[in-house]
């Protein structure tokens, strides 16, 4: 399982961020909060014979994102996302250019154009802090990585507006934040 994989809670499909562990060597993923919202076990298949882990923390609206426990030691777990190697975390500036992974449409790249954007998804939920890219996303590409070529973790996809056929916008929760809410790292 790794950055951009496919991960499935009882009745919806997100995708992995970020591989991550505690400075004990305790397992965990970092996925968007409006995924782990309400969300208990997750599954690395539809038909939810493989058990991943629980959902451990998860923090939206005003933030989006969330961490998940593994309790399932036999997956395998690389510091990886879309094959990429991650070896450290940090904010991206404008201008950086970014890829993205997602279950629903793999692999795509773009750029930034601002930081702390705050978006409103509707329903009273607003999120803030976001980067703001020209990557496109589409459902179930949520909470997959936003990383650079040289295996810099950037975010985790919140969302936004267009799709892959057309191009779009789309938010990212910054990892480093959740990275320090929840007192781990990706390796």
């Amino acid at each position: 399982m790794q950055g951009g994989d496919a991960i499935y809670a009882s009745s919806w499909r997100c995708s992995l961020g970020f591989n991550v562990r505690t400075s004990s060597g305790a397992e965990y993923f970092l996925t968007a909060g409006h995924c782990t919202d309400g969300a208990g076990t997750w599954w690395s298949n539809s038909g939810h014979s493989t058990v991943l882990g629980s959902t451990a923390g998860s923090s939206f609206p005003g933030n989006d994102y969330g961490i998940v426990r593994y309790t399932n030691t036999s997956v395998s777990k690389p510091g990886t996302a879309g094959g990429v190697d991650i070896t450290r975390a940090a904010t991206p500036s404008v201008g950086t250019t970014v890829i993205r992974d997602g279950s629903t449409t793999g692999t795509h790249s773009g750029r930034v154009t601002a930081l702390n954007a705050t978006v409103n998804y509707g329903g009273g939920d607003v999120v803030g802090g976001l980067i703001q890219t020209t990557v496109c996303a589409e459902p179930g590409d949520s909470g997959g990585p936003l990383y650079g070529s040289n295996g810099t973790a950037y975010g985790l996809t919140s969302g936004g507006s267009g799709n892959c056929s057309s191009g779009g916008t789309t938010f990212f929760q910054p990892v480093t934040e959740a990275l320090s809410a929840y007192g781990v790292s990706v390796y």
